[in-house]
């Protein structure tokens, strides 16, 4: 068998060529690069789905979160509570704007940030805290929100592996918080380059974000305050609008190979991902735990099987933060004996069962 890659991005382009191609040549045609019909359409249609009054797009899902941030009042020297668990990115965009990123222990099921540890690193200068939807999950907000609420923190959602899931009757964006979400290829929304956006169900903030994107300028050489290129371009944005009608379909073709998978792995000696109702977890990642994780994906690499660690360690162990006065090693463990143990497998909509049976064979034979 051809070797089997962890995703797929070809496949994908390959199956909404025409569509793709008839969209960025209309953006072409019309010479209208930055900004313009393109851009709104796409920001409608993507508030419109997940049910948010406002989306703001933006250059990256960094950006994103930096934005909001600082839409939500956030200050430079702020503390902002961010989970120990997450892509870099979720703690650097605090940290770029001059607030201090102060690490949660995660929930050891969902991998969700615990609130119990959250309260537990809170200081004076708290202002926000950061969820983490992560591996595609939607998280139950209930505690976190009112965690927030008896301190006065803002809440803004990193939702940039949560496209199209939901819970509770809403999807993740339409909570009325800042909801961040990247736009990179590789999520199961995703631009073909560089790409974010914002929702909110708040008009200033939603003001506030276009002004901060775009040079701090609320109209053509007039700038209200110091802002940046932080602009989602027409490009991508129609790329964005093809590949969201297919979402919901993806999404669900992802939950079908977890199941698959954990059918297939059942009795291995792996922890299993939960799979919980569909449409509220969209596995961008299918992650399971092993304590010869090491070895397994070593083995895996060398048959030709992708596999990947998200993430092999933990924020607060960084060298950019352990420079900084981060935590120690044993401070956050539920983070620390995850990194030690998560593995990504293959996991893409187009996933053949031949690739799936290839890839649960190659693990139990080791």
């Amino acid at each position: 068998m051809s070797p089997i890659p962890l995703v797929d991005l070809k496949a994908q382009y390959l199956s909404i060529r025409e569509e793709i191609q008839s969209a960025l040549n209309q953006v072409l045609d019309s010479s209208c690069f930055v900004g313009g019909p393109v851009l709104e359409g796409f920001e409608h249609e993507f508030a419109a789905y997940v049910g948010a009054p406002f989306a703001v797009g933006v250059a990256n899902g960094t950006d994103a979160i930096e934005l909001a941030l600082r839409a939500a009042g956030v200050q430079p020297g702020d503390d902002v509570i961010v989970p120990a668990n997450s892509f870099f990115a979720t703690a650097e965009a605090a940290s770029n704007m001059g607030a201090h990123p102060v690490f949660a222990d995660v929930d050891e099921g969902t991998f969700h940030v615990s609130v119990a540890s959250a309260e537990g690193v809170m200081t004076s200068k708290t202002r926000a805290i950061i969820p983490v939807h992560l591996f595609g999950r939607a998280m139950d907000l209930t505690k976190v929100e009112a965690f927030a609420a008896a301190h006065k923190l803002a809440v803004i959602e990193d939702a940039a592996q949560a496209h199209g899931v939901g819970l509770n009757g809403r999807r993740v964006g339409g909570s009325g918080h800042l909801t961040c979400f990247s736009m990179y290829p590789g999520k199961n929304l995703g631009a073909y380059g560089d790409a974010g956006v914002v929702t909110t169900g708040d008009a200033e903030q939603a003001k506030t974000l276009r002004v901060l994107r775009d040079h701090g300028s609320p109209a053509k050489y007039q700038h209200a305050t110091i802002g940046r290129n932080s602009r989602l371009d027409a490009l991508q944005a129609a790329v964005l609008s093809v590949k969201l009608r297919h979402l919901d379909v993806w999404n669900d073709q992802r939950w079908a190979h977890a199941n698959d998978y954990n059918r297939l792995l059942a009795g291995a000696n792996l922890i299993l991902p939960e799979i919980p109702p569909r449409g509220t977890h969209n596995f961008h990642l299918y992650v399971v735990r092993s304590r010869r994780r090491d070895g397994l994906r070593d083995a895996l690499v060398a048959g030709g099987i992708g596999c990947g660690i998200h993430y092999p360690v933990p924020l607060h162990l960084t060298e950019a933060y352990q420079k900084v006065g981060g935590p120690g090693k044993g401070s956050l463990p539920v983070a620390e004996a995850l990194a030690a143990e998560i593995l990504s497998l293959p996991m893409f909509p187009e996933l053949t069962a031949a690739q799936k049976q290839a890839t649960a064979d190659a693990i139990r034979a080791y």
